[in-house]
């Protein structure tokens, strides 16, 4: 497994809130999918309320 930093934005009262996490993953698409289903259950949103702008792996 393999850490991926993911960086993005995603929907509040106020507007955008900018974000950033690490994941651990097998690969950059699985990460992506582990932070929109962490930031949807943590925070009641849908996944067109976050903007994931950049995967990256360390």
């Amino acid at each position: 497994m393999s850490q991926f930093t993911v960086r993005g934005k995603f929907q509040t009262r106020d507007g955008m809130s900018p974000f950033e996490t690490t994941i651990e993953a097998e690969n950059e698409d699985l990460a992506r999918e582990h932070t929109l289903s962490n930031f949807g259950s943590k925070h009641n949103l849908k996944r067109t309320q976050i903007e994931i702008e950049e995967v990256k792996a360390q």
